[in-house]
C-alpha cells in the first residue's frame, strides 16, 4: 500500500510538485504520467526516500518514511529510467551484493530465478561493461526484485529494451500486481500504461490533474467516447502538452 498526503517538494523558490495526494493498493498499477517537467521523477524520488520532501506525509506499506526510513525502505524497490551498476562486480556478484544489504538469507535460488526470467543466466558472470544498455537495465531491475518488494516504483523501466524484452517485462509487472504488489510505473509510452495499469494519475506543472481507475478517468476525459485511447486522455487533460 502507498499513501501521500499532501506531498510537497520545493528546490528553493521552485515548487516541482504541490500538495500532492493519492494512494495505491495492494494488487493495483498506478500510471504516472505528465508532460516533461510535470514533477513525475521528483515524486517518484521523494516516495521512495531518495530525496527528502518539503512537506507532507507518506506510508509505504503501513510504514511512515519519515519516521521509520528503514522499514519503508526494505519495503520498496525503486527502479529508476538509468541503470547504477557497479563496474567491478559481475552480474552474480550484484546479486550477492544486494542480498547481503537486504538481509537475503540463502538467496542463490532466488537469484538463478531472477536471471533466468530476466534472461541473463548466460550473462552471469560478465561485467557489466561487456552488457548492453538493455541486459544492464533487467540486471538492475533483477537486483531490485531479489528481496521480494511488495511495493515497487517503475522509471522508465523499458529504456534499451528489445521488443520482446519489453513484452517479458509487461508480463513480469502484471504477474507481481496479481501476486498483491503495489506498483507505480511512470513512462511516456502511453500505450504501454494502458495495457499495464489499472490506475492513472495525471500531473502538470506539479500538481494533480486527475486520478482514479483508468476508466473512470477516460470517462471524465472521453467527451462521450467510449472508446477513447488514454493517449487522447492525456492530450485532453493536459491541453495538448507533449508527453
Amino acid at each position: 500500500m502507498i499513501e501521500v498526503s499532501g506531498l510537497t517538494k520545493r528546490y528553493g523558490r521552485f515548487t516541482a510538485v504541490h500538495d500532492l495526494s493519492f494512494a495505491v493498493r495492494p494488487g493495483e498499477v498506478l500510471g504516472l504520467v505528465g508532460p516533461n517537467g510535470a514533477g513525475k521523477t521528483t515524486t517518484l524520488r521523494c516516495l521512495a526516500g531518495i530525496i527528502p520532501a518539503t512537506t507532507g506525509q507518506i506510508h509505504i506499506a503501513g510504514h511512515d518514511l519519515a519516521t521509520a526510513p528503514l522499514a519503508a525502505k526494505h519495503a520498496l524497490a525503486f527502479f529508476p529510467d538509468e541503470p547504477r551498476l557497479f563496474d567491478y562486480l559481475t552480474v552474480r556478484q550484484h546479486l550477492a551484493f544486494v542480498a547481503r544489504i537486504y538481509g537475503v538469507a540463502d538467496h542463490a535460488p532466488r537469484a538463478d530465478a531472477l536471471l533466468a526470467e530476466l534472461e541473463l543466466t548466460d550473462k552471469a558472470d560478465q561485467l557489466p561493461g561487456a552488457l548492453s544498455r538493455g541486459m544492464k537495465q533487467k540486471l538492475a531491475i533483477a537486483c531490485g526484485l531479489l528481496h521480494a518488494p511488495s511495493v515497487m516504483f517503475f522509471d522508465e523501466p523499458l529504456t534499451g529494451l528489445d521488443p520482446l524484452g519489453i513484452r517479458r517485462m509487461k508480463d513480469s509487472i502484471i504477474q507481481r500486481a496479481r501476486a498483491g504488489a503495489t506498483i507505480i510505473l511512470s513512462s511516456h509510452l502511453l500505450h504501454l500504461l494502458e495495457e499495464v495499469c489499472s490506475h492513472v494519475l495525471i500531473l502538470k506543472r506539479g500538481e494533480k490533474i486527475a486520478d482514479g481507475p483508468l476508466a473512470d478517468v477516460a470517462a471524465r476525459f472521453s467527451q462521450g467516447d467510449p472508446s477513447v485511447s488514454l493517449e487522447e486522455v492525456f492530450i485532453r487533460a493536459t491541453g495538448g502538452t507533449e508527453a
